[in-house]
């Protein structure tokens, strides 16, 4: 409290006249100041002014809450947070006093795998199970809620009164009806030996009842798993966040904690890639029954008031995560091994809902910095759907922060050369960000300040690899992995059903054939089968050209003439330099690509061997047109170097006759381009038709004896039969010829046909 003195002070003119004159006697008999109103007004006009601003400024605080201008109002609000300036907490890394435990019955009991749970009621049965499991030792963790008679044999108990006296600074921080106390339990189990803390609710069930059975317990020693772990591909610099779920099973289901403009991604991996394992020191385990999902699947997935019974695929592989992407985890079925114990600290100041999945984001940007990451896991537990409200306003952290979250931890960069220093670092910056608040900035002070006086040595830091040039992936690198597809809940409809071989099958046709150019020549109209055929072939070949005697830039077909399209050929290999490939295709021809899978992309493909396709003809038995044709070949034979006219001569022993092939189908691997076109370039403005171009061009770039044998056994017919065309068909061949497709109903009659191969083409029709 001021005291003031009972003089009167003197006033700030008084003041000022005393510093800048010299000293005079007083005069006692000067005049009394005036007393009216405009003189009073004159001499206080600065703190009329001052009250009247503050009144006007509350009145306007009044009126904007009151009125619901609610923009308005948290503009005004955030310009006032941000003058509060969030102070970095100063911290003596090196005079930490130890803190042991002296008051609870626990004090020299010792063991290195600990289940740590919050419990708010009696003992469940799932708990129960829980203190069943050998060689891990249950710690239940109280709240405001728990009955004050709780207990369980087997387990430890911590009351809030006992969690009070254990002297951590976190007890300061924490809730009293939250299981965010769950942090006390964390320091207690370090405290008392723990080198693996396995995270768990008291609702799930351990598949088998054994821990070990599912996660990596051990990274060293005997019983250590040193194999190989599948990881997710870092490919993609732009992918920041996965939804592990698809990997098991269920692409329509997303856990808590993913942004939901990522929920929509639902697609398969193209392929993995493999880490070594060892340094999986967060372990996340995927549950059956009722996976961690968020409130927006649980309102909008139930069909009715039955719960959930989702099931995962236990058989698929656990994946690891790369440095750069992220994936949720939740504080329900984790195991955390000691590097990545002080990545169990729970925020505060955020929605409980939320707390544990920030939690995990924030511990797997730190876990790079030590060299560690994150693995998800097959089912692990089963926990039950109690089929209660869940508390979509206790996620409100979630759905507005997470991705931004995500963004803003992949791009943090700290300069800090002690492991606490950049936890401490992150923490405060992202209570700048506006994350969490000054509140978790202090409890990780706390956090870390109990963690050392508790015995816990910080990891050492790693040299990070996220700003070096990551090195490309090559073909030996992918691993293939093709997740099943079970059944699961939709918008309230359960899908049923396994097509996981069909995803299978069209994954593996895509990789064979999805750098490989599809040209397609259609000789029906258009309008009517562009869009068909490319809607058919697009599935497997990544681009698809199609030709017409007759150009349609509104459908993207090209013009170009039957007769002699092959000089129209090398204009599309200039514009793909980087394709494998090139299959030519006619529309009167179906190729089954499934068939097409074990040729040898590097070889020619033709019909050489095909009867009544590949022929030839003595040009002196037969037409002009043949001898005119014959004499087009020998002109430009005589002009081909001699690599292509020795091929040339080898295969075609008499030059009398001419190699006819009608050309429905044939393949031209990147490495016979640069010949194709300069065989193109000799024949310049010849007029060799189609039928006799290729097969010449074909012996001149090497000898029917290395062709792919790939398309010998096509189905081929001069003509279609006159009864029914569908009896010419069969699945089992590369290709079938002819078939006719004018119309849209001729389309789908071949695609249910087709799907005889690949049954997933049903769903175009």
């Amino acid at each position: 409290m001021l005291v003031q003195e009972r003089s009167t002070p003197k006033s700030p003119k008084s003041q000022i006249r005393d510093r800048t004159r010299p000293a005079l006697r007083p005069n006692r008999f000067s005049e009394a100041k005036s007393l009216d109103f405009s003189t009073w007004v004159s001499e206080n006009l600065y703190k009329i002014f001052t009250v009247l601003l503050l009144i006007a400024t509350v009145a306007a605080l009044f009126f904007l809450r009151n009125v619901g201008d609610t923009a308005s109002l948290l503009c005004f609000e955030t310009q006032s947070k941000n003058l509060e300036k969030i102070e970095f907490p100063q911290v003596n890394w090196n005079s930490i006093a130890p803190v042991t435990d002296k008051s609870s019955p626990y004090a020299n009991f010792r063991t290195e795998q600990w289940i740590v749970v919050s419990v708010s009621n009696y003992p469940s049965d799932s708990l129960r199970n829980l203190v069943k499991i050998r060689g891990w030792q249950v710690l239940a963790i109280g709240n405001s809620k728990t009955p004050s008679d709780w207990g369980l044999k087997g387990a430890i108990f911590l009351s809030l009164e006992q969690q009070a006296s254990l002297g951590f600074r976190v007890v300061d921080f924490l809730p009293y009806d939250s299981y965010v106390r769950k942090t006390v339990g964390y320091l207690f189990a370090i405290q008392h030996g723990a080198k693996k803390i396995y995270d768990a609710d008291d609702r799930g069930d351990v598949i088998n009842g054994d821990v070990g059975k599912h996660f990596d317990v051990e990274l060293v020693g005997e019983g250590a798993r040193r194999e190989v772990i599948l990881q997710y591909s870092h490919d993609n610099p732009n992918r920041t966040v996965v939804n592990p779920y698809i990997h098991f099973g269920q692409r329509s289901i997303w856990p808590r904690g993913l942004p939901l403009e990522n929920v929509g991604e639902v697609g398969h991996e193209e392929y993995y890639t493999e880490v070594f394992g060892g340094k999986q020191f967060i372990q996340q385990g995927i549950s059956n029954g009722l996976p961690d999902v968020d409130s927006v699947f649980y309102f909008t997935r139930k069909s009715g008031l039955e719960a959930f019974d989702i099931r995962f695929d236990e058989h698929a592989p656990k994946v690891a995560l790369p440095q750069g992407i992220m994936v949720p985890v939740n504080s329900f079925n984790t195991i955390y091994h000691s590097a990545a114990f002080w990545g169990l600290m729970l925020p505060v100041s955020i929605s409980s809902m939320a707390s544990d999945v920030l939690r995990g984001y924030w511990g797997q940007r730190l876990l790079w910095e030590i060299g560690g990451y994150v693995v998800v896991y097959p089912p692990t537990v089963h926990r039950n759907d109690r089929t209660e409200a869940y508390p979509f306003s206790e996620e409100k952290d979630l759905h507005v922060n997470v991705g931004r979250l995500i963004k803003f931890l992949v791009s943090w960069r700290s300069n800090e050369h002690k492991f606490f220093e950049k936890i401490l670092q992150l923490s405060f910056t992202m209570a700048e960000e506006g994350f969490w608040t000054d509140k978790d900035v202090k409890f990780t002070a706390a956090w870390l300040q109990d963690l050392l006086a508790v015995g816990y040595r910080q990891p050492r830091l790693m040299s990070l690899e996220l700003d070096m040039r990551r090195a490309n992936i090559g073909q030996g690198d992918r691993k293939e992995f093709v997740p099943q597809k079970l059944p699961s809940v939709h918008l309230g409809v359960e899908e049923t059903g396994t097509v996981n071989y069909e995803i299978a099958n069209l994954i593996r046709w895509r990789k064979t054939f999805g750098n490989i150019v599809l040209i397609l020549y259609c000789s029906g109209p258009v309008e009517r089968t562009a869009l068909e055929w490319r809607l058919l072939y697009g599935r497997v070949f990544k681009t698809v050209i199609i030709l017409s005697g007759q150009k349609n830039p509104d459908l993207a077909v090209e013009e170009g003439q039957l007769e002699q399209l092959y000089k129209h050929l090398p204009k599309i290999f200039e514009r793909y330099t980087s394709a494998e490939g090139f299959l030519f295709l006619q529309d009167d021809t179906i190729l089954n690509y499934w068939n097409l899978v074990q040729a040898d992309k590097t070889k020619l493909w033709i019909t050489n061997k095909v009867s009544k396709s590949w022929t030839t003809v003595s040009a002196s038995d037969n037409s002009d047109w043949f001898s005119k044709q014959a004499d087009f070949v020998k002109k430009v034979v005589s002009t081909m170097p001699a690599n292509f006219q020795v091929s040339y001569k080898e295969s075609i022993t008499n030059a009398q006759s001419v190699r006819i092939c009608s050309s429905e189908v044939f393949y031209i691997p990147r490495r016979f381009v640069a010949d194709f076109v300069d065989l193109v370039n000799l024949v310049g403005s010849l007029g060799i038709h189609q039928k006799v171009a290729v097969p010449m061009f074909f012996v001149s770039m090497d000898s029917p004896q290395n062709f792919d044998p790939v398309l010998d056994t096509m189905i081929y017919k001069r003509n279609a039969p006159t009864n029914d065309s569908s009896t010419l068909y069969s699945a089992l061949v590369p290709a079938v010829h002819p078939w006719n497709v004018s119309s849209e109903q001729d389309f789908i009659k071949l695609i249910r046909i087709m799907a005889e191969g690949d049954p997933l083409l049903m769903e175009l029709v």
